[in-house]
């Protein structure tokens, strides 16, 4: 199978993780097989840089045209600390996010058993812990019109907006995610306070019938927050919109130990994107520090949902775990850092494994 992949580091630790992610996807595609094909663009505060635009149009139209893309990370502190800048670097993706038409991002909340202790909650909360939450991309506050400031600047609003259409995918994709798992689904939401939320909740209540064996719950944002943490193993597939996605998302990124091991998949319309969930981290780039873990993870999830690649992704996941297993981790997963590997090491260690798998 020819894999045609587009492959946007970003910023930050984006260009050595993605770089680790890339030597994986290619050893693995070298034993099954597969022809890869990579062609790079980019996207974030590099791109604002060189061309002035976070998702310029030659960006994009690789992206249109290729199979999959495997992202690394946006973000640069020189932005975030200048409230007069009029783009930034985030703005490119949800430009991506926008016209490719990613409107689910999969994010898989799973430990490994190797790294029970490095959770800071209780083993037995946290043993067994197995859940996908599935956030909309597209629609809610982050795009919502209108949108601004006062002109004498002491007032700002944002506009949470959702179409039937919008809710309708993203629970219907939810819906068939629980049929293929233990057929159960959490629909979170505040339909106590906003109108956006009692439409989702209106019409989650109109497709249950059509899923007649998934065991539909309804439990407000503040409550999953909670229960993320007091009762994790109780999710088995959550759902939600885009603000209460991406807060509750990262919430549950810290029940694993490190967010430096969870990936993501962004299904769009027109391709999809894999990405580790954690940001640019700019403090560690060019450090060789960084743990590319996620991003390695991430084109597992590439291979899986990209290209119904089922053996090709659980054989990363193997050869990940083996990594962790064997001690041959990234400064975050240790306590001792004078035995903590480089990227690049870690890198090193499950290309050699696969190699020899």
């Amino acid at each position: 199978m020819n894999l045609n992949i587009a492959v946007l580091s970003g910023d930050g630790i984006g260009p050595e993780i993605i770089e680790q992610a890339l030597r994986v996807t290619k050893v693995v595609c070298e034993k099954f097989g597969h022809v890869l094909i990579t062609r790079t663009a980019l996207v974030g505060a590099v791109a604002i840089e060189q061309v002035g635009n976070p998702y310029p149009d030659e960006t994009h139209n690789l992206c249109m045209n290729s199979d999959a893309v495997l992202f690394g990370a946006i973000g640069h502190p020189r932005f975030d600390n200048d409230p007069t800048a009029k783009v930034r670097p985030e703005q490119g993706l949800l430009a991506m996010r926008k016209k490719l038409g990613l409107y689910a991002n999969i994010r898989p909340v799973i430990i490994f058993e190797s790294l029970l202790d490095k959770s800071p909650l209780k083993l037995e909360r946290i043993e067994g812990v197995d859940f996908v939450a599935i956030r909309e991309l597209t629609g809610g506050i982050y795009f919502g019109q209108p949108q601004g400031r006062s002109e004498d600047g002491n007032t700002a609003y944002d506009s949470s907006v959702y179409t039937r259409m919008e809710v309708e995918r993203i629970l219907e994709l939810a819906f068939r995610f629980a049929m293929k798992r233990r057929k159960k689904l959490t629909v979170v939401d505040k339909a106590n306070v906003l109108a956006t939320s009692r439409l989702w909740r209106q019409i989650a209540k109109e497709m249950e019938p059509m899923f007649p064996e998934v065991e539909v719950d309804y439990m407000f944002v503040d409550n999953a927050a909670m229960q993320i943490i007091q009762w994790p193993k109780r999710f088995d597939v959550m759902v939600t919109e885009n603000m209460f996605g991406d807060i509750l998302t990262d919430e549950a990124s810290v029940i694993s130990g490190s967010m430096g091991l969870l990936p993501s998949a962004s299904i769009g319309i027109h391709t999809s994107v894999f990405e580790p969930i954690h940001g640019s981290y700019p403090q560690a780039a060019g450090k060789n520090i960084a743990n590319p873990c996620a991003t390695i993870l991430s084109a597992a999830m590439m291979f899986e949902y990209a290209f119904s690649l089922m053996e090709e992704g659980a054989l990363i996941r193997k050869a990940v775990e083996a990594s962790i297993v064997a001690g041959a981790v990234t400064e975050d997963l240790t306590d001792d850092k004078s035995k903590a590997m480089t990227t690049s090491e870690v890198g090193d260690w499950i290309v050699e494994y696969l190699s020899k798998y």
